[in-house]
């Protein structure tokens, strides 16, 4: 597949596999909106990716928590490039506790962050996209198959698989395609 100057919108771009994924894009010619929260992470990574692959990368500073933010980094990307070809949902977190030890909070903030995130860019991404593009939900292995101690992750993910598959349908008609992704264990920084 050519993805010479699509423009790819990756969250949790800054750091581990949303960072991966975006210097594998640039380096096949893609342009790159990176999104984190981390502003410091993202400026840093931005500059990386784009000197490595000599491409366009525009960071998004944005809570994906926040209706309001993501649907501002939408139009800023719209109005920078014109366009979005592809949305990769990558931005996660987990928590590490035993069920007896979790708050209401604790559910809230991995949901906010692993489920409603994906939610917000797909429903804005969506009213932006025109057939041919593609929406990429990184779930997690955890979906299917979890272990003790990350309830609300696994949770959340096998509800992103399930969003994943009506967001699908409804993306069909309009010629965009909804797929997502369950990796295993990769080491990366939200690990430890």
């Amino acid at each position: 597949m050519d993805f010479k100057d699509k423009i790819i919108i990756v969250t949790g771009g800054a750091g581990g596999i949303g960072r991966a994924i975006a210097s594998k894009f640039a380096s096949l010619g893609a342009k790159i909106v990176l999104v984190d929260i981390n502003k410091e992470h993202l400026d840093q990574a931005a500059k990386e990716i784009a000197s490595q692959h000599n491409t366009e990368v525009r960071p998004a500073l944005c809570d994906i928590t926040r209706e309001a933010n993501v649907k501002a980094a939408i139009d800023d990307a719209m109005e920078h490039f014109g366009r979005i070809d592809v949305v990769v949902n990558n931005a996660g977190m987990m928590t590490f506790k035993l069920i007896e030890d979790l708050t209401i909070e604790d559910w809230q903030k991995v949901f906010n962050v692993d489920l409603f995130g994906a939610f917000f860019f797909t429903k804005h991404a969506f009213k932006n996209m025109k057939p041919g593009s593609s929406i990429v939900n990184i779930s997690s292995i955890h979906a299917v198959e979890t272990e003790p101690m990350v309830a609300p992750y696994a949770a959340a993910k096998a509800a992103l698989v399930s969003f994943t598959r009506s967001a699908a349908l409804e993306a069909k008609p309009k010629g965009i395609r909804v797929n997502a992704i369950l990796p295993g264990a990769i080491d990366t920084p939200m690990l430890w």
